[in-house]
């Protein structure tokens, strides 16, 4: 097991007290998350929760067709597998994992446990849940109405926010899934922030040279959902939020 990642790298359970993260973290086991892993498949009944502490996961929805759109990325804000929260047991996404790394996993039964001591990690649940539903309503409405080059530039800086780094390892075609968009669209589109300098690509490895520049030239719709994001979660470890 790596000595490089700890439960305490995922906010949601930074932000809990330190006596239900101890009775939490008791629970939790560390596993990898390779690129291109998929958690789970549209319909699946959800047995774990996954909390992210370096990987970043992508929930899409997919066509009959195969065709599939990103409909919302988690990282260690949050948590995968909300289905279980709001009693469910399963969903009509796929998660798949865009950004290698490790999670924290907690099987259903010890989360549904928790979640009925009716404690802060329920109140941290609710938070998470409607920022995670204001990143999805916003993401429609981005690949509705605004460029492929500003959706690209939305999808680099909510990725960047879920790492610990400035470096993507990402291929346009992966990216292009992801938005939904023709792969011929996202190099057209990586070709001008590179020309101007905002990132670097070089064998699937994309790193943000000009985060201030790439903010810029970004639609509302990331400062939307970081704005609703930070005015939900003020993480400061151990302490509940109000």
């Amino acid at each position: 097991m790596p000595d490089t990642q700890t439960p305490l790298q995922n906010h949601l359970i930074n932000a809990l007290p330190a006596e239900d993260q101890a009775r939490l973290i008791h629970l939790l086991e560390l596993v990898p998350f390779t690129l291109g892993k998929v958690l789970y498949e549209s319909g699946d009944t959800l047995r774990y929760v996954y909390f992210p502490v370096d990987a970043i996961v992508s929930l899409l929805y997919v066509m009959e067709s195969g065709a599939s759109a990103e409909i919302a990325v988690v990282g260690n804000e949050g948590v995968i597998g909300v289905a279980l929260f709001m009693g469910g047991e399963s969903t009509t996404n796929r998660a798949i994992v865009q950004s290698a790394g490790y999670a924290y996993r907690l099987s259903g039964k010890g989360f549904k446990k928790e979640l009925n001591r009716h404690g802060q990690l329920m109140n941290l649940m609710l938070r998470y849940t409607q920022s995670l539903l204001t990143q999805m309503a916003q993401t429609a409405v981005c690949n509705r109405h605004h460029t492929i080059d500003q959706q690209l530039c939305r999808w680099l800086l909510l990725s960047l926010d879920r790492l610990l780094c400035n470096q993507l390892v990402m291929t346009h075609e992966l990216i292009a899934n992801m938005l939904g968009v023709r792969r011929e669209g996202v190099t057209v589109a990586a070709l001008k922030l590179q020309e101007l300098g905002v990132i670097e690509y070089h064998r699937g490895h994309i790193t943000v040279l000009d985060r201030p520049k790439l903010e810029k030239l970004c639609c509302e719709c990331y400062a939307v959902v970081k704005q609703e994001t930070d005015r939900l979660f003020p993480f400061i470890p151990g302490k509940p939020v109000k």
